[in-house]
């Protein structure tokens, strides 16, 4: 188990794919030793990327093979598959008889693996969802134990997730197309706490299969919330166009603009939708204080008295800021200024193409602002 951790001392884990590299090695291990490895060592993703050792939960044999299973450590992070039992059933199905003579791994996908029934993704129509880094990494740690015991041939290698299907509900497999159960993933074979890369490499494979099935706007949001709001206000977009792009104000419109969406809308409550006006890339609650003397000013614009800007100016948070402000007309347009500056920002990092809107909601109910741009 990792013990390594990231600065404010919370512990690193390993994805599903350092998990299942690690049950394909000690499945092979048992088969090929009669041994019952307590802990694997295998390679991480990637040219000199490191070695990881991991835990193994069982090894036992069955049939012509061996079964090995590893429960998915995610450390401190808050992941759907933390806690997982990743197996892998390991059967070598002919000695090969070229000369030299070589190995040929194949992998497949078994019980709790999704299929790939959408395009976009780095993974083809129909195949199991276990992405390539991952794959690469299974191969590798599978030929070490063929190359230990000095034995050649063709070995299957049919990776497994214990309540796999479950799982996937919990996680945008289903959104993407995966259907029957999780995906195996990890470019880098660890799992930092709270990962950027993970939430970024999730809007790019959404947008992705987007792009791929020829929809052209992005309808980004911050949470669950939010994109069933904003499912409801553009019911004439499909379900594959929504992404939760939680934080990640800058990088989503970036990414979008890059796979040349003609129109990008963001779907957020008030909260956020003030750090997107101080044009912050990254909108977490704790990458940068929210300005409230920038509030106060808009307040101002859009009309309130100076006592009020001024307990604006003092206030505990952006949802506090709005409420000190006069229900009704003054409310409304102090949130479409907001907005309006919000989506300034929203073009620096979209680009001079794609249409743009922001549309805020509610926290009780309804539609608070809305801000265009062609």
């Amino acid at each position: 188990m990792p013990r390594n951790r990231e600065s404010g001392g919370l512990r690193q884990g390993f994805t599903t794919g350092s998990a299942a590299a690690a049950a394909a090695k000690a499945a092979l291990t048992l088969l090929l030793g009669g041994e019952t490895p307590a802990t694997v060592d295998v390679p991480l993703p990637g040219e000199d990327a490191g070695r990881l050792t991991i835990p193994v939960e069982e090894a036992r044999p069955e049939g012509r093979g061996a079964r090995a299973v590893v429960v998915k450590d995610a450390g401190d992070d808050p992941d759907a598959t933390h806690g997982a039992r990743i197996g892998c059933l390991a059967v070598i199905e002919g000695m090969d008889g070229r000369e030299p003579p070589g190995v040929e791994v194949v992998i497949e996908g078994g019980g709790g693996v999704g299929r790939v029934t959408l395009p976009g993704l780095p993974v083809p129509v129909g195949m199991a969802a276990i992405n390539p880094a991952p794959r690469e990494q299974i191969e590798r740690a599978a030929r070490e134990a063929l190359r230990a015991r000095g034995v050649h041939g063709r070995v299957l290698l049919i990776i497994e997730v214990e309540g796999g299907e479950e799982i996937a509900r919990r996680t945008l497999n289903p959104r993407l197309g995966i259907i029957g159960g999780i995906s195996i993933l990890g470019t880098q074979g660890i799992v930092k706490p709270y990962s950027h890369a993970a939430w970024e490499a999730t809007i790019g494979s959404g947008l992705a299969v987007a792009r791929a099935a020829g929809i052209a706007t992005a309808a980004f949001s911050t949470g669950r919330r939010s994109e069933r709001l904003l499912m409801r206000h553009r019911p004439d977009l499909p379900q594959l166009a929504f992404i939760q792009a939680a934080d990640f104000f800058a990088h989503s419109l970036r990414q979008a603009s890059s796979l040349d969406f003609s129109e990008m809308v963001w779907g957020c409550f008030f909260g956020k939708l003030a750090k997107m006006a101080q044009g912050v890339p990254y909108t977490h609650a704790h990458a940068e204080p929210v300005d409230f003397a920038l509030l106060a000013e808009m307040a101002g614009q859009a009309g309130a008295a100076p006592e009020t800007c001024a307990r604006v100016a003092r206030a505990n948070t952006a949802r506090h800021a709005l409420e000190i402000v006069p229900e009704g007309a003054l409310r409304e347009g102090f949130a479409a200024r907001t907005a309006a500056r919000a989506l300034e920002a929203a073009r620096s990092f979209a680009g001079a193409g794609p249409r743009l809107s922001i549309v805020c909601f509610g926290f009780e109910s309804g539609v608070l602002a809305e801000a265009y741009a062609s």
